[in-house]
């Protein structure tokens, strides 16, 4: 069996067939849009939104800032379904083996039966598996597909879809609105506490793809979750396309981490939006690892909108030879008595980039506020670089605000001291590292710890120095 310390790149460059493929067009038109809402038996308003999304997209310009976009949107296959059937498969055993056989080498199965609440599982745009155990269902939890939460709980969907995160935020969410397909729908009911993480995997399989779930999470008042989120693509050589979405709505004393270990092929553009609004007294926590994609710009953003909200934003980010990882965290503290805390770790060798950019924004009538933010990096060769660009805007003087940022090298004396007392130096170098992402680690569960630690040892190895 399969587990997070056996973990190697081949797992996740392995590739299935991919001859399904040939039933589906690249490219994006008002068509393709109608034909994934028809192929779906959506309600008509979910139609409608759609294509005034589809009308966003080609209005809205690219960002000026921030690393290039150069992505060809008309070589991007936005749909594929690589199996015959509609909908999930109500068990493992019946899910397609190729299928199969990859997220057993991921290690989902066994994932779920050892410590998960429950799991979703996405290959390519639609959803394979997904289940909740009996005792959570029983107490009113909804952990769904999204396509699936929009045909049983649409009223709910409805309220919720695109409003966080609206429409003509940027050119990418306007995409996402056209044409988002599978996702995670979670909700869970007052005074719930969910004792095991819940999880949902994103593959994606094919190349010149584009993967665009979309995960709505609601907390009502005084519940408890912990929801994970891991993604994988492998490497072909072509340009592929993630802009996934994520909303979430944490209410009154509610308490959600949601934690994600992204790591796709260098041919892919990891474009993801995943903001949440956070209530009274409330607590949201961001841990977050990015190892994979050639261009990543991700910034997980909380809204503290009501008075006593917190949020704690953790994040690692490795930038490989020809990757750009640029990270960050965004907090708007609307309320008195918001406290946010942000810690991010970013490394850079073989010429990668790192960047962190973040915003902190403190409203007029949000006084007695606090933030800190701690922003290290460090690179590992002389052809690497790491930049910062911190965004900082307080409007109210009651409030506090420090930012603390170092950017180093892996210290000589350390590595020398430690090879003193007979640790080879590649060992010494390792430990080095492993301490300096501790924070961000210890925040994981302890199997998604290991696969993180796994993940940023095989892209070291021979190459630290």
């Amino acid at each position: 069996m399969q587990t997070f310390a056996d973990l190697n790149r081949e797992i996740f460059n392995q590739s299935n067939r991919s001859d399904y493929l040939k039933k589906y067009k690249k490219g994006l038109s008002e068509k393709l849009v109608i034909q994934i809402s028809k192929s779906k038996n959506e309600p008509e308003w979910m139609l409608k939104h759609r294509l005034k999304s589809l009308e966003a997209f080609y209005e809205i310009k690219l960002p000026d800032w921030g690393p290039k976009i150069d992505l060809d949107f008309e070589e991007i296959t936005y749909y594929a379904n690589a199996t015959d059937q509609k909908g999930k498969f109500d068990s493992w055993e019946d899910i397609p083996e190729d299928i199969k056989n990859t997220f057993e080498k991921l290690g989902i199965p066994a994932a779920e039966k050892k410590m998960l609440a429950g799991v979703g599982s996405q290959y390519e745009s639609e959803t394979v598996y997904h289940n909740l155990k009996k005792e959570w269902e029983e107490l009113g939890v909804v952990f769904e597909d999204m396509d699936v939460a929009l045909q049983k709980h649409e009223d709910l969907v409805k309220q919720y879809f695109m409003t966080c995160v609206p429409i003509r935020d940027h050119k990418l969410s306007a995409l996402h609105g056209a044409v988002w397909s599978g996702g995670t729908f979670l909700y869970v009911p007052d005074n719930v506490s969910i004792k095991q993480p819940l999880q949902a995997y994103f593959r994606m399989n094919a190349p010149g793809l584009g993967q665009f779930e979309h995960t709505i999470i609601i907390l009502e008042k005084n519940s408890h979750a912990h929801y994970i989120e891991g993604c994988s693509a492998p490497k072909y050589g072509k340009e592929a396309l993630h802009a996934g979405c994520v909303e979430i709505f944490v209410e009154e004393d509610a308490h959600l981490r949601y934690s994600s270990v992204e790591n796709w092929s260098k041919d892919t553009y990891n474009l993801n939006t995943k903001r949440a609004l956070v209530g009274k007294n409330a607590t949201m926590e961001w841990v977050g690892g990015n190892m994979g994609s050639g261009v990543t710009m991700l910034y997980p953003c909380s809204i503290l909108k009501d008075e006593g909200a917190r949020c704690d934003h953790l994040g690692i980010a490795f930038a490989n030879a020809g990757q750009v990882q640029d990270t960050g965290a965004k907090v708007i503290h609307t309320a008195p008595h918001t406290s946010s805390k942000i810690i991010t770790k970013n490394l850079s060798k073989d010429g990668g980039k790192s960047i962190y950019r973040g915003l902190v924004h403190v409203l007029p009538q949000a006084h007695d506020c606090t933030s800190n933010i701690n922003c290290d990096a460090l690179i590992l060769d002389p052809d690497s670089t790491s930049d910062t660009f911190p965004d900082i805007k307080c409007e109210n003087t009651t409030s506090e605000i420090t930012h603390e940022a170092t950017v180093g090298k892996v210290n000589e004396e350390n590595i020398f001291y430690l090879m003193s007392r007979g640790i080879e130096e590649e060992e010494a170098k390792s430990m080095i590292i492993n301490g300096f992402i501790e924070p961000i680690i210890k925040a994981l569960p302890l199997e998604y710890a290991i696969e993180m630690n796994r993940l940023i040892e095989l892209e070291m190895e021979n190459s630290i120095g």
